[in-house]
This record gives C-alpha cells, structure tokens and sequence, in this order.
C-alpha cells in the first residue's frame, strides 16, 4: 500500500506539474490571444481607412472622368517620355483609337493621321529635358502663353483637317512636372 501510495504521490506531483505547465501555456495563449485581438482592431482600423479612401480616390476618378469626357477638345495626355496617359471620347472620334489601344503607347509613335513628328518640339517646350537649352521650357513660365500650333491632319474618315493644339504642363501634387496635356481643335471644316 506504501508503494501504491507513493506511486499515486508521484503521478500527483506529475499532474501539478503538467497542471502548472497548461495554466502557464493557458496564460500565454491569452496574452496572444489579447495581442492578436488588438491588432485585429488595428488592421481593422486600417482596412476601414483604405476602404474610406478607396470610395474617395475612386470618386474622385469618376468626377474627372466625367469632366475629361465633357470636353470638346481631343485631350491627350503624356508623360514626359511621350507615353500617352490619358486619352478622351473627342480624341477617340478624331483619330479612331480608343483609350485602351493607346494607353502606354508612345505618341510619336502611333500611326494616326496627326502628323506626330510636328508635335515633338512642342512637347518639349513644355519638358525641362536636360538636352534642350533654356528658355525652352515656356509651359512651365508662368510669365509666358502656353506653346500652340496649328497644323493639318487627317481624321480617322480620311478628311483633311486643320488642327489647334494647345501645349500645357501637368503638374504633380508636389508642383512637379509630370508631362504635357494637349487640347485639340478642329478648325472649321474640312478642307476636302
């Protein structure tokens, strides 16, 4: 009965000790547990916040879309390596591409009835390009007009036309200069 005895003592001990082993592992499941909770209030936080501003970005996209849409002018929109950015609905009908086959693509590349290569210096004017000599930045002067030519293309039904582009400086949130928007007009009627 001694030995049943101490082997019952010893199986004792054995169970507080693993009893002490599970409420320290307990305790610090909970400290985890507390931990995971607050950061899950945290990225909750953060998660409301991206969505507040995703409604908000999104929003404001929309509002400019809009407005870029309203426009009569052909807008083209180009960074400062002369990709297109940006490309509306009158753009669209003079030249017969649509804004996802020229997003990306360089301007003096496109094979539309806009003569291209003339654009060139004009957007440059507008780009402080380390190669140009000064005072070729004149859309960047506030002192100065804005760069404007005119010139003939041909629209996408085949028709000559006369064009007036106007060269003006987009610029960043932090006032620095992105790239050139360029506003096109159809001048009268067509020559043909």
């Amino acid at each position: 009965m001694e030995t049943t005895n101490e082997e019952l003592q010893s199986t004792n001990e054995e169970l507080e000790t693993t009893n002490e082993e599970l409420q320290s592992t307990n305790e610090e499941l909970e400290t985890m547990n507390e931990e995971l909770q607050s950061t899950n209030e945290e990225l909750q936080t953060i998660n409301d916040e991206l969505r507040q501003r995703t409604t908000e970005l999104n929003q404001a996209n929309s509002f400019l879309g809009s407005i870029l849409a309203s426009i009569r002018s052909g807008v083209i929109v180009v960074d400062c390596q002369f990709q297109i950015l940006g490309w509306n609905n009158e753009a669209e009908n003079l030249w017969g591409l649509r804004v996802d086959e020229v997003k990306g693509q360089s301007l003096l590349g496109l094979d539309i009835g806009l003569p291209v290569a003339q654009l060139r210096e004009p957007i440059r004017r507008c780009l402080p390009v380390a190669q140009l000599r000064e005072p070729i930045r004149r859309c960047l002067s506030r002192n100065e007009d804005k760069q404007e030519i005119q010139l003939q293309a041909i629209n996408r039904r085949g028709k000559t036309i006369q064009c007036h582009i106007s060269f003006n400086p987009l610029i960043g949130i932090n006032k620095e200069l992105q790239g050139v928007i360029l506003l096109i007009d159809e001048i009268g009627a067509s020559i043909d």
